[in-house]
């Protein structure tokens, strides 16, 4: 360091700035050149090539240069380097400094090391372009340090990783350090404590706490240490993975993922990294990820390495297969065999074969075992298109007879030369054709091996013998023929199908029912009947699955009661196996044994298991729906309300809690059905979550549509009706309407309101019916039919809710005729006849031909007529018969006219005519209404009872007891 001018180290060091670096220097310039002036004679006399060429000399820097010669490659000195040592040697001054001046330099600017590159150079530019009379400026030393930082760091990058850490705390690093090696730990964490306050992005301390807790046994915070000293010096792979290690150690396999991940990042290729990561994915279930590093490792390992390829391949293929995705699968191990053909083995051709039949593409499984197995498919000869082939024939024909009728010997001339020469060029092309397949042969003898894209049913005619070598093992033999049977080439079978059966079922029973179900697929029963019967009468494989095929099998046949039996037996085995179950009852119906078909179709699972597993629920539903339609077809109505209500509470679970409606068992006639029963609050079982408990339900009934469920609502309600069991069936309603998906939907809104009002009213639940008439009326006022139920049930309910129900109605519609007139009644029941009179004479306006609204009018005058205290009785009263004789006018001379005339006279109390009226109407029979029973329009005891109570007050007893005797006697 002394070889440098005192300023220069000062400024280097950072102790002063560039200022008072280019001051001093000027000082020691001029006191050098004082000092200089006694010896320039002395220093003429010395040669120039005795010593170095100092300033004195008064030559550029870049003169100097030129005549140094050039530095050898070999030093490592680059020709901007020289040229800066160069313009400083003119000051007379060595410019040489230790390694480890050098590598301190380094560090200390090591990180502005980019930043600073641009300023450099055009530093450099600056100092290349300035004169050089007055030897080395400021800008020769500030290049000379540009110069050296940029040649140190190029080196140093190749060599050791970058640190943060200021020169300042390097040497309290050290220190510490030493401490941790001694044995001084305490005082080693103080100290990297302090570097970390001081330098929070430098590496190094944390490192060497992530030591010092280890040796403590600190696991825990030894890798938290070591992480953050791994993060701020990401590029150490070994780093990351020891605190992989660590991590596994402390079970911790998602951060050790992530750690072998940074270790792979700045080391891509080492395959030992993606192996342990690949098995970190496995343990925690990302069987993706897991697979993509399996690729990378197949893309990095080398051609020679081809047994872990095939091995890796064949795992890779084994786990997707597990995990239900072919198509990676298969690419994997298509891949295996292009690149490795030589290294194929029976458990890669078996492997293949098995993908490619499970994914249905046979014709690629066999193209496999012919090109890899040696397996010969003898064909015979294709056949042409019939269509193409008679068409080319009639046209040749055609073309011959025209050209023979015009030249008939040079046709024949002709036709002979043609077939020479065509016979002459087919052996020839066959003698070419053989030279070239021998040629092929002899340079690529494994050219056999490899997979061609050719289909084979594309190569040639039907495959008419399969010849095997006898190397082929028994599970490739079998393979073979599943993809033949699929291949519809049935002719080569049936000497591998014998031998496959001289075999035991019980050591390839397996094999037995791979061949088994291939028939099966393609409808021949008749071939894959003996391999079933052999498996069920096996003891290893007298399982469940094939017992459902060996049915499946005698059902296509038409062996009912043999496939019946086979049937049973899978239930036996499989009592939770659905479609068993649902083909044997099908079968027990078809062959008349209704019990047993129900029998088949008894609940499978309990109600715990239903409440828990939303499969299990699933699956019983669809058995509950069978056993509905099959109870509804043979007539047993209560059976069917049974389970259509068990179906039914598991969707409107929920909703009948809210309804506090519950479905109860109960004994009806010596045998015990479900009912469903209204319940206090208190004894309905609480839902905290109702949108989680309604969410649950959707997804274990989402077996049926909504629209199926509606039309499962819809029919249990119309049966409960028909049973007459009107109180469950307004329960049902209830519910329904508090399940949301049906409520608001309104058109089903307004159906369930329908199906409600009708269940109360055939319940005499008047009160409730008419909750239901009035949400109705409200929406719906100019339907008569709906006035009609509305009067029929105020009629029954015996309350006047409904007067300033229609009054309220009756302001807000007051041209609504039906209103009008029930509003006349309502304020005639309750005496209020003026108002009465006002509706009736509103009526009557609009319609005056209306006999009713006559009689109505009539009657309100008659009834003012007959109050206390009136002030014109008797205008009152013509009023009233004038609107009583238009009513007997327009609805003509009947029993119900006379009568109304005669009950209005004996009101009055003009008894001599009203016996005259009440006898006439006697006279006449009773009228014939459609939809109505005559004897509730027959008004003859009525009459017979009127003109009892006058001739009563008359004392004409004997007329009385006539009266009671012929009309009134039950």
């Amino acid at each position: 360091m002394s070889a440098f001018s005192s300023e220069l180290i000062d400024y280097l060091e950072g102790r002063i700035s560039f200022e008072e670096f280019e001051i001093r220097r000027e000082e020691r310039k001029a006191k050098l050149k004082v000092s200089n002036e006694g010896r320039s004679e002395e220093d003429e006399e010395i040669g120039p090539d005795d010593t170095l060429p100092s300033t004195s000399h008064g030559r550029s820097p870049r003169k100097c240069s030129k005549k140094r010669p050039a530095a050898d490659p070999e030093e490592g000195v680059s020709p901007s380097v020289q040229k800066a040592f160069a313009s400083m040697m003119e000051e007379g001054t060595e410019t040489e400094q230790t390694e480890e001046e050098e590598e301190e330099e380094d560090e200390d600017n090591d990180d502005d090391y980019e930043e600073e590159e641009e300023e450099d150079s055009e530093e450099e530019r600056k100092v290349e372009a300035k004169g050089d009379e007055e030897g080395p400026s400021a800008g020769d030393v500030f290049a000379l340090e540009m110069e050296l930082n940029r040649e140190n760091k190029k080196m140093m990058k190749e060599r050791r990783n970058r640190s943060k850490l200021p020169r300042a705390l390097r040497g309290l690093m050290g220190e510490a350090n030493i401490r941790y090696a001694r044995g001084d730990k305490e005082d080693a964490v103080l100290m990297c404590m302090e570097i970390i306050r001081q330098a929070p992005l430098a590496y190094e301390p944390f490192s060497t706490l992530a030591m010092i807790y280890e040796d403590q046994g600190d696991m825990e915070k030894s890798l938290q240490f070591g992480l953050i000293a791994a993060h701020l010096n990401p590029s150490d792979c070994e780093e990351w993975v020891k605190l992989a290690d660590m991590s596994l150690e402390q079970d911790n396999i998602r951060q050790a993922i992530i750690c072998y991940t940074k270790a792979i990042k700045y080391d891509p290729s080492n395959v030992r990294y993606l192996w342990e990561r690949c098995s970190l994915y496995e343990q925690v279930g990302e069987h993706k990820q897991s697979m993509d590093g399996y690729r990378r490792i197949l893309n990095l390992l080398p051609p020679t390495d081809g047994e872990h390829f095939m091995q890796l391949s064949r795992d890779m293929a084994k786990s997707y297969y597990e995990s239900s995705d072919l198509p990676s699968a298969m690419g994997v191990m298509e891949e295996a065999l292009r690149r490795h053909p030589e290294l194929v083995t029976d458990e890669s051709i078996n492997m293949a074969a098995e993908l490619y039949i499970a994914n249905h593409q046979h014709d690629k499984a066999l193209q496999v075992l012919v090109q890899f197995c040696g397996i010969v498919l003898e064909r015979g000869e294709p056949k042409p298109d019939l269509a193409e082939e008679e068409q080319e024939k009639m046209e040749s024909e055609e073309q011959e007879k025209m050209e023979s009728e015009e030249n008939p010997e040079e046709e024949q001339k002709k036709m002979e030369s043609e077939e020479q020469e065509k016979m002459e060029s087919e052996e020839q092309e066959k003698m070419e054709s053989e030279e070239q397949k021998k040629m092929e042969s002899e340079e690529n003898p494994e050219k056999e091996k490899e997979i061609t894209t050719e289909e084979p049913g594309e190569t040639g005619g039907e495959v008419r013998e399969v010849v095997v070598p006898d190397h082929v093992p028994v599970d490739i033999r079998v393979k073979l023929m599943v993809c033949l049977i699929h291949q519809h080439v049935y002719r080569p079978l049936d000497s591998m199908l014998t031998s496959l059966m001289e075999q035991s079922p019980e050591e390839l029973g397996d094999l037995y029912l791979d061949v088994a179900e291939a028939f099966l697929d393609q409808g021949e029963y008749n071939s894959a009947l003996p391999l079933l019967s052999a498996l069920v009468c096996s003891e290893r494989y007298n399982l469940a699955v094939v017992w459902l095929r060996h049915a499946e099998c005698l059902k296509a046949l038409g062996h009912m009661e043999v496939a019946v039996k086979s049937y049973n037996k899978v239930v036996q085995m499989a009592p939770l196996h659905l479609e068993a179950r649902l083909c044997l009852s099908t079968l027990q119906q078809q062959l008349g044994r209704p019990l047993c078909a129900l029998k088949a179709l008894e609940p499978m699972y309990d109600p715990d298991t239903l409440a828990q597993d939303a499969s299990a629920a699933q699956q019983e539903l669809k058995l509950l729906l069978h056993r509905s339609t099959l109870l509804r077809s043979q007539g047993r109505l209560d059976d069917y309300l049974d389970t259509m209500l068990t179906m039914l509470a598991m969707l409107l679970k929920v909703a009948m809690t809210r309804a506090q409606v519950c479905v109860k068992a109960s004994m009806w006639a010596g045998v015990r059905h479900l009912r469903l029963v209204k319940v206090s609050k208190d004894l309905v079982s609480d839902i905290h979550d109702q949108e989680a408990a309604y969410q649950d339900i959707s997804g274990k009934t989402s077996v049926l549509s909504r629209e199926d469920w509606w039309l499962l609502l819809v029919r249990c309600v119309c049966t409960l009706c028909e049973m007459k069991r009107f109180k469950e069936a307004e329960l049902l309603v209830d519910s329904s309407l508090e399940f949301y998906s049906f409520y608001d939907v309104k058109v089903k809104r307004k159906e369930l309101e329908f199906f409600g009002l009708s269940a109360a009213f055939l319940d005499h639940n008047y009160r409730k019916a008419y909750d239901y008439i009035r949400l109705t009326l409200m929406e719906k006022q100019e339907w008569p039919m709906l006035w009609n139920v509305f009067n029929q049930v105020t009629l029954h309910s015996q309350d006047v809710r409904h007067h300033r129900f229609c009054l309220r109605l009756m302001m807000k519609n007051p041209d609504n005729h039906a209103l009008c007139v029930l509003s006349g009644h309502n304020a005639l029941v309750s005496g209020s006849f003026k108002h009465a009179l006002g509706q009736y004479v509103q009526a009557f306006r609009s319609k005056p031909d209306e006999p009713l609204y006559s009689l109505c009018v009539g009657l309100t005058f008659f009834h003012m007529a007959s109050q206390k205290f009136v002030v014109k009785r008797h205008p009152l009263i013509l009023q009233g018969f004038s609107f009583l004789w238009r009513y007997v006018e327009q609805r003509g001379p009947c029993q119900e006219s006379m009568y109304n005339l005669g009950r209005a006279l004996q009101q009055m109390g003009l008894a001599h005519l009203a016996i005259h009226y009440y006898h006439k109407a006697l006279s006449f029979p009773p009228l014939t209404l459609e939809g109505i029973a005559d004897d509730q329009v027959d008004l003859r005891r009525e009459i017979a009872f009127n003109l009892s109570i006058i001739y009563q007050a008359s004392g004409n007893t004997e007329m009385v007891r006539h009266l009671i005797n012929t009309y009134c006697t039950v």
